[in-house]
């Protein structure tokens, strides 16, 4: 991969690699974009194929999470950390646990303000406790803003209540058959939800032990991982990792909506949403779907602190902005990912021209 040219092409500022011998931590903080503030997004902790894999994934990540803040409205850039190992492996192990996070925490603080960390797939908020220890430049944190999954949730569901709307002509998802990919912490709550609203849940994961817990709580219908592509139902909801809408699995779809809380869903944008439309499935920009995690955390560092009614408040937006990019697409034919594109962009832009005015002499 030409990373230099990658990085001069889709505008990012800066990458770094991180490695502590003693706690076996290997780190890649990724800062897309800081026009608009510092950049914010979560550490995820992932057995990657190869270096060249976790490489890719945290520039992706960086700058879907600038295009996330800037549509959300926030005051925030874009980042991301992509950890190479294995969660399960490492919280096994509390000695080393705490001196694991306690280092990254302190390459955080290295970076001096210039990118925030939370919580992502495979860590916890007692890991961010731990980099608490050794940085303020974390959010996330128990007693605070706390875990964003219960947000990031809410985010999606209101936009599968958007994509709803725009589809079916009612909110309602009663009765309607959604398919979760990933039962984790924002699938879990997304089923959660799904359920109080009277939606039938087709669900797989890679785990048993997260399997069990929604079908013993909301009483969903398991299938095989590779089998939830060609289910049967009205929305595909993507809940794991990104790129799940691809050559393979677009072929197997019969859903009306695809919508979740997974990052990077489309492996390639112009092709799968092209691919989408064709097949007369509607599709949710990612990065505005799964926004109520941003969105909640940003409080956390708020003037006057917490608000949870403003966190509510903020997310409740999401429908109203979905609703407005499904309405844009009809009537312009462009695809739902390049309005939103456009949106950010076009915020972006606003505020760098702002920058120029002089405040200190």
């Amino acid at each position: 991969m030409d990373k230099f040219g990658y990085m001069e092409q889709y505008g990012y500022e800066q990458l770094c690699f991180f490695h502590d011998k003693y706690t076996g931590l290997k780190a890649i903080t990724c800062i897309h974009n800081t026009v608009l503030g510092p950049s914010l997004g979560g550490t995820r902790v992932w057995n990657y194929a190869n270096e060249e894999d976790a490489v890719e994934d945290v520039l992706r990540l960086a700058r879907g999470m600038t295009y996330k803040s800037a549509l959300a409205g926030l005051a925030l850039g874009g980042g991301k950390s992509v950890i190479i190992g294995d969660a399960s492996v490492l919280r096994k192990d509390p000695i080393r646990r705490e001196a694991f996070w306690r280092a990254f925490g302190r390459y955080i603080e290295g970076l001096n303000g210039r990118y925030i960390t939370a919580e992502d797939v495979g860590t916890t908020t007692q890991d961010m406790v731990y980099v608490n220890m050794e940085t303020t430049n974390v959010v996330g944190l128990p007693g605070r803003s706390g875990d964003p999954s219960p947000y990031t949730a809410l985010g999606s569901f209101k936009s599968i209540q958007a994509c709803c709307r725009h589809v079916f002509g009612s909110n309602s998802l009663e009765g309607k058959t959604v398919a979760v990919q990933g039962t984790g912490n924002t699938g879990y709550h997304l089923c959660k939800l799904l359920k109080e609203h009277g939606a039938n849940i087709i669900v797989s994961d890679i785990s048993q032990e997260r399997l069990d817990r929604v079908v013993e709580e909301f009483g969903v219908k398991v299938v095989a991982p590779d089998e939830i592509y060609g289910v049967e139902c009205d929305i595909y909801a993507p809940c794991a990792l990104g790129a799940t809408v691809n050559d393979q699995t677009v072929p197997m779809f019969k859903c009306k909506i695809v919508c979740g809380t997974a990052n990077n869903v489309l492996k390639d944008p112009p092709i799968h949403a092209k691919a989408l439309r064709d097949k007369g499935i509607v599709y949710a920009p990612d990065y505005l779907a799964n926004a109520g995690g941003v969105i909640n955390v940003s409080y956390e560092q708020a003037e006057g602190g917490y608000n949870e009614e403003a966190v509510l408040r903020d997310i409740e937006r999401i429908y109203v902005r979905m609703k407005e990019i499904l309405t844009i697409a009809d009537e312009t034919g462009k695809f739902t990912y390049q309005i939103a594109d456009e949106l950010a962009e076009q915020r972006i832009e606003a505020v760098r021209n702002i920058k120029s005015i002089m405040t200190k002499r």
